[in-house]
């Protein structure tokens, strides 16, 4: 039940997180949008591998990919 509660919620924070940036409430380059994306990509992976729905898992892990980049890179730009 700890998972499934985890998936939804996962779920919940990417689209908070679209909606954020649809909305212009948030920059789609900023970190806080990218913390969302990395949070919310991470929860509904591991309900995924936990399902066995590993295309699932697979396109989560690039999304957390892309996340850690674009994160990343602000460090850089400090």
């Amino acid at each position: 039940m700890l998972f499934e509660i985890i998936g939804w919620g996962g779920t919940a924070v990417l689209l908070v997180a679209y909606f954020l940036v649809s909305a212009k409430k948030i920059d789609a380059g900023s970190k806080t949008y990218q913390f969302l994306n990395l949070f919310g990509a991470l929860a509904v992976g591991v309900n995924s591998f936990l399902h066995a729905a590993y295309p699932s898992v697979g396109i989560n892990l690039a999304w957390m990919a892309i996340a850690v980049w674009a994160l990343a890179r602000y460090k850089k730009l400090s």
